[in-house]
């Protein structure tokens, strides 16, 4: 018998059981930590630029033939796009679950070089960049001058030279985003007065720049084929590209009849400036930079935060004389505490199981065989986790810990089995493990089946459904074939060594007590089968009550995706009305943060003006609130919740705009707002 083969040779199956532990404590480290599983499907994003376009040009010009181009690609589920009034367009192509979204991303891409010819030249000369939609941030910066000693183009410029590359390059980042970003540009200002009095246009200042403002090859100076007895080659470098704003001054615009020149400086006047000043950062109340970290598809979003933590304390070391900067926000600080209740939890779970062992065995060696199957066939299911592609999140661990009660059934059967057959006269530990194994083995494997049978169809749910629920149905199933495995190589190989010959137990007053109420119990359990098998309709008739409440609960119950949960952070979503400036706006947000200095629960506020839900807008803004640590707000009332409640009356009191806090999503990329 297959069984046999392990009895009698317990080393061998003990390697195989340490085999298994090495194989999951190898992969635990390796596999990504998040809060749930990649829920989101994926994103490709389209993003172009029709630089001083409003927002219905940009949608006729650049939105819609870009859209009507991709529309059809190959396994997409829905377009949705926005256009605004600062020239941008944004279009995001959702794909189904199953899509590779590099091989999406490409599809998109030959997509869209089939549009570029209906597409103005502004657009295509400035670009369009096709990205793989990440999922949300992991973290947000925000940096600031504690004196007000600089401005947010210096500031920008630094993190833009000094920060962003380094963070970049932490381990499983997938981008650093700059909010507010100010990049140096050279600004030209045109008086529109002059310009007519010279008859002069934007376009002949335009096509000035572009005939003046370029970069020359030159060539060299005796390059081969030369005359003979050339001595030197030498490369030529011409002044290319402008950089001074003096230089753009003496661009020529216009050569009159008498020769005389018309120079940008008689029209206008150049300076050095931001090429974009449509949105402002805010934190704290003082204007900032801010700097968003997105992770890649797979990487462990606690390593990445940490990895971006450690960078920017030892960036920060070097930063100029009064630059500080302070984390706004951080998605992680949940997925750690979540990840670190469940691990209380299974740990608890573990001890209670080995105590209701012990209490019902009554025998140390009895109990410490089936307590060895309890790492053997948890830590092993990770090698599955990893060999699937799953993360560690809530949901695997939670089917660990259901599975912690379940993997250890199949070896107290047969220890149960191998110690009825010693009590009964078969004194060779080996022989009664052997005999008992042939009476239970293939009710072990029966049972397993039952077992995996009931969770592997879960896995097999099309759609979020099947996603949210196949890491933990599986992660149960694996932990119940390792539990039958070990029951039938592991569990009798020590079952032979521990039990030995028959041994009469000595029971403490607790057992003996114990054991007279558990006999009481199962004598009135007995009486009470006995009674529904005499009176079987009134037997029946309370089934039938039974699953009509349950029923009816299952009507009553609140329904809903995923419940919203504490995530140790905020949004507020601000809009002001259609027309208003961004000074306007930021004036509100300034009253936003006035009245979330004086709830106690919070950390900090981080916000971006310009930039909201649906796309980025003068009058829109979105503030970012990250709370105090859990340990700081115990207690229901210092919830997320709680303070939502609280800031709704005092934020929907301001008249200038329309201010709403809200949670954020359970799921990042697979809820709505």
């Amino acid at each position: 018998m297959f069984v046999d083969f392990f009895i009698q040779r317990p080393v061998f199956a003990t390697v195989c059981a340490l085999l298994i532990i090495l194989g999951g404590a190898i992969a635990i480290p390796s596999l990504p930590v998040a809060q749930f599983p990649q829920l989101a499907p994926p994103q490709v994003l389209v993003t172009s630029s029709y630089i001083g376009a409003n927002a219905q040009t940009v949608e006729s010009a650049v939105t819609i033939p870009l859209e009507q181009s991709i529309n059809g690609v190959p396994g997409m589920k829905y377009i949705s796009s926005s256009s605004g009034n600062d020239g941008t367009s944004q279009i995001i192509v959702t794909f189904d679950s199953q899509r590779d979204v590099d091989l999406a991303a490409v599809d998109v891409q030959n997509r869209v070089n089939q549009a570029l010819g209906r597409l103005p030249n502004e657009v295509k000369n400035t670009g369009i960049i096709i990205t793989k939609q990440f999922s949300g941030f992991v973290c947000a910066a925000g940096l600031y001058a504690d004196k007000g000693q600089y401005d947010s183009l210096f500031i920008s410029n630094y993190l833009d030279i000094y920060v962003k590359d380094a963070l970049k390059r932490v381990p499983g980042v997938g981008d650093a985003i700059i909010f507010g970003e100010r990049k140096y540009a050279m600004r030209l200002w045109l008086d529109p007065a002059r310009m007519a009095e010279r008859g002069l246009t934007a376009t002949n200042m335009l096509s000035a720049l572009q005939e003046q403002n370029v970069q020359v090859a030159a060539g060299q100076v005796g390059q081969p084929p030369s005359r003979v007895g050339q001595v030197y080659q030498i490369s030529v470098r011409a002044i290319g590209r402008l950089t001074e704003p003096r230089e753009f001054d003496n661009i020529v615009l216009k050569t009159g009849t008498d020769g005389t020149l018309v120079r940008l400086r008689d029209v206008g006047r150049a300076e050095l400036g931001a090429e974009d000043y449509s949105s402002i950062v805010r934190f704290n109340g003082q204007d900032s930079m801010g700097l968003a970290i997105t992770q890649l598809p797979g990487a462990n979003a606690l390593d990445v935060d940490r990895g971006v933590k450690r960078e920017l304390e030892r960036l920060s070391k070097s930063f100029p004389p009064g630059l500080k900067y302070a984390i706004a926000f951080d998605t992680t600080e949940v997925i750690g505490q979540s990840i670190k209740d469940v691990l209380i939890t299974l740990l608890e779970a573990i001890g209670l199981v080995v105590f209701v062992i012990y209490l019902f065995l009554q025998d140390w060696r009895s109990t410490f065989i089936p307590a060895i199957t309890i790492p053997v066939s948890l830590i092993g299911t990770f090698i599955f986790v990893k060999v699937l592609g799953f993360s560690i999140n809530t949901l695997t661990l939670f089917g660990i810990t259901l599975a912690t009660g379940l993997v250890v059934d199949d070896a107290i059967v047969v220890i149960e089995n191998v110690e009825r057959h010693i009590v009964e006269g078969i004194t060779e530990p080996h022989n009664a493990a052997s005999v008992a194994m042939k009476e239970v083995a293939g009710a072990v494997i029966a049972t397993s089946l039952v077992l995996v049978s009931v969770f592997v169809p879960v896995a097999l749910f099309p759609g979020t459904t099947g996603i949210l629920f196949r890491q933990f149905a599986l992660t149960i199933a694996f932990s119940v074939s390792i539990s039958a495995f070990n029951a039938l190589t592991l569990t009798p190989a020590l079952s032979a060594i521990f039990l030995g010959h028959h041994r009469e137990r000595t029971q403490g007053a607790f057992f003996k007590w114990f054991n007279r109420v558990f006999d009481a119990g199962a004598a009135a359990y007995k009486r009470a089968v006995s009674a529904a098998t005499t009176w079987k309709g009134a037997t029946l008739a309370a089934f039938a009550l039974a699953l009509f409440g349950v029923f009816w609960l299952y009507r009553q119950v609140p329904r809903g995706f995923i419940p919203e949960e504490d995530q140790g952070y905020l949004v507020i979503m601000i809009q002001t009305p259609q027309g208003a400036s961004l000074e306007y706006t930021k004036d509100v947000s300034a009253q936003v943060e006035a009245i979330l200095a004086k709830v106690s629960e919070i950390g900090g506020a981080f916000t971006v003006v310009g930039y909201g839900i649906s796309g980025t807008a003068p009058n829109r803004a979105m503030t970012f609130i990250s709370l105090k640590d859990f340990s700081e707000r115990k207690g229901e009332e210092h919830s997320a919740a709680s303070v939502i409640e609280r800031l709704r009356g005092p934020l929907m009191g301001i008249s200038g705009g329309l201010v709403i806090p809200f949670n954020p999503p359970a799921v990042e990329g697979a809820s709505e707002i």
